[in-house]
């Protein structure tokens, strides 16, 4: 099984190459990525794409530390905190 690092980096390498691929990615994250990587997203996770530029860059934090053992498990059924 890829990792979640390896599953964003061929993402992100593909949405390098593929203009098409890129906005798709921009406009349906959860149905793009789930092609591409041949997987199954729940319905109950929220994917957001966001393309940085000279101007905005996008952070993305971990999940909370504080979250119940019920989330934690929520994200680790999931694909990784790193979407």
């Amino acid at each position: 099984m890829r990792t979640g690092d390896e599953m964003l980096q061929q993402i992100v390498e593909r949405s390098a190459l593929d203009a098409d691929f890129r906005q798709q990615l921009l406009t349906d994250p959860k149905s793009t990525i789930s092609e591409e990587l041949g997987i199954t997203i729940p319905d109950s996770m929220n994917i957001r794409v966001h393309e940085s530029d000279m101007q905005t860059v996008h952070l993305a934090l971990p999940p909370d530390p504080n979250i119940t053992e019920e989330q934690l498990e929520a994200i680790s059924a999931g694909l990784c905190c790193c979407w």
